[in-house]
């Protein structure tokens, strides 16, 4: 498991967050991120990933208002205030929980020139207000996130180019790359230069990744042979359980780069 990372907004949700880090490093897990924890102090959260030995790599901007639909406000056209306050608050968080990036939520907004512009305002001054930080975008598929304000990689690639942003990257998720029909394999080698985090789900039920239409283990194998070297975070729903899920997950992880048997598709 050692290139994997336990996306903690999926697992063990029916544990408190810290027990959730606790489980996750128990799993064999050496890093962790998160969607919004920001109901738990930053110092718990740092305390407690000291303690059980996994680093902490990101965590999601605020949403927004729930209980209007929304999924972020990076690119909200008349909420620029509201997304920098809220902005502040939750990079003063991520510091505070040693997590070194931040994904920042678009929203879901229709792709006009204007919401396009408020983004790229928002971001320039993400990176010049705080700098410690790094940050990620991520297209979110239009099945499970409809009127998202990209959906695709390419979109987001061109905000980063376009802005020239230099601390913010693509997040690579196969399961919304899947979602869309693309490939994998081609979209990472269309974008490896801007993709900064990779996470998996199987397509298109987003559970264990090892199952679905999505051959998991080969496209792993082919952005790890073409450039990429860093984490890939498990952000699934489990099927049954977290624990039914993991000899599974186990063999793929094995699997990448070592020669292991293959790991079959399926449950």
């Amino acid at each position: 498991m050692k290139r994997f990372s336990a996306n903690l907004g999926f697992l063990w949700r029916e544990l408190d967050l810290l027990d959730r880090i606790r489980a996750a490093a128990d799993a064999g897990f050496d890093a962790v991120e998160l969607h919004w924890p920001y109901d738990t102090p930053a110092q718990d959260i740092l305390n407690c990933c000291q303690d059980a030995g996994v680093r902490l790599l990101a965590l999601n901007s605020p949403r927004g208002d729930l209980s209007k639909g929304e999924y972020g406000l990076a690119a909200l056209q008349g909420r620029e205030a509201e997304f920098r306050e809220g902005f502040l608050r939750a990079a003063e968080f991520a510091i505070s929980a040693g997590a070194p990036r931040m994904h920042i939520m678009a929203g879901v907004t229709p792709n006009t020139p204007a919401a396009r512009a408020t983004l790229g305002a928002n971001l320039r001054w993400v990176e010049a207000t705080v700098p410690e930080l790094s940050y990620l975008l991520e297209p979110l598929n239009i099945f499970d996130a409809p009127g998202y304000f990209y959906h695709l990689p390419e979109q987001a690639v061109r905000v980063i180019r376009d802005e020239d942003l230099g601390r913010t990257q693509l997040m690579f998720d196969i399961y919304h790359v899947g979602r869309e029909g693309l490939s994998p394999e081609k979209e990472f080698d269309r974008f490896r230069d801007a993709v900064g985090h990779v996470q998996i789900a199987a397509v298109p039920t987003r559970t264990e990744p090892h199952a679905g239409s999505v051959d998991m283990a080969a496209a792993l194998n082919h952005l790890l042979r073409n450039g990429y070297s860093g984490w890939i975070g498990c952000e699934y729903k489990p099927e049954r359980t977290i624990e039914a899920g993991l000899p599974r997950l186990r063999q793929l992880a094995s699997y990448l780069g070592a020669g292991a048997e293959r790991p079959t598709k399926g449950a």
